[in-house]
């Protein structure tokens, strides 16, 4: 099978967490604390990998300076782009509760909720399709922790979606697209980045990490701590412990 073709598909498979998980949120009434619970573990999963597989993987690639530089630009992207989407009502896009917005009290957020979802999840599936360039084969860790914090994000975020009152059409019609995209995301990331220096590879890596943590602590971690329990912290521990195993 071609390499891009397999960058899609792991692409794919990642992001159609997104779609178990809206299903979950939007058929189940889940408790807030369940959720947070789950949002943790998700955050602790993420956090994980952008520590011992992107980072450390930009910074074997290419070094301390693009490794750095690439994440502050990234991290730098995703804010200003995140706080664009906030101003049309999609700040709260990975909240569960009442604060997403409907369309009657801001216009035009559900659009903000569609780009939002896009920026959180491509540089998640850009990464993925870039794995396949270093050593031949998919970094499983990334897919899997990927996968694993997708399902609570799109759990988390469907539920939201239904309290603002937005259609069981919008909702999974909204997450089976950022699931197709995010297999495009991969491909694109694998046949774009082929024959890139060593030093653009961690840059690009490096930028996608920033993203992705900026991403975590910017709409993850105000739901996972929202209805915080004296537990939530040892999940997120537990969440960081299995992406750390998976990666050894």
């Amino acid at each position: 099978m071609p390499e891009w073709l397999q960058a899609g598909g792991w692409g794919l498979l990642a992001g159609s967490a997104l779609l178990v998980g809206a299903a979950v949120g939007w058929f189940a009434r889940v408790p807030q604390r369940v959720i947070a619970s789950i949002m943790a573990f998700g955050a602790g999963v993420l956090l994980s990998a952008v520590s011992f597989e992107l980072i450390a993987e930009a910074h074997a690639q290419g070094g301390l300076l693009p490794t750095v530089l690439g994440a502050a630009v990234g991290a730098l992207v995703y804010t200003l782009a995140n706080l664009v989407l906030a101003r049309h009502g999609a700040r709260h896009r990975k909240r569960s509760g009442d604060q997403q917005p409907s369309e009657g009290e801001q216009p035009g957020s559900g659009s903000a909720l569609a780009v939002g979802a896009l920026l959180d999840g491509i540089p998640e599936s850009v990464v993925i399709g870039a794995s396949l360039l270093s050593g031949g084969a998919v970094s499983l860790v990334t897919v899997a922790a990927v996968f694993l914090s997708n399902v609570p994000e799109g759990l988390s975020s469907a539920a939201g979606m239904r309290q603002a009152g937005r259609t069981r059409r919008y909702v999974f019609l909204l997450w089976a697209g950022i699931a197709l995209i995010s297999g495009v995301a991969a491909l694109v990331g694998n046949t774009l980045l082929g024959g890139a220096p060593p030093e653009v590879l961690a840059a690009i890596t490096a930028l996608a990490a920033g993203a992705i943590l900026a991403m975590i602590t910017d709409t993850m971690v105000p739901e996972a701590f929202e209805n915080a329990h004296l537990l939530v912290g040892l999940i997120t521990v537990a969440g960081f412990l299995t992406a750390f195993a998976l990666s050894h």
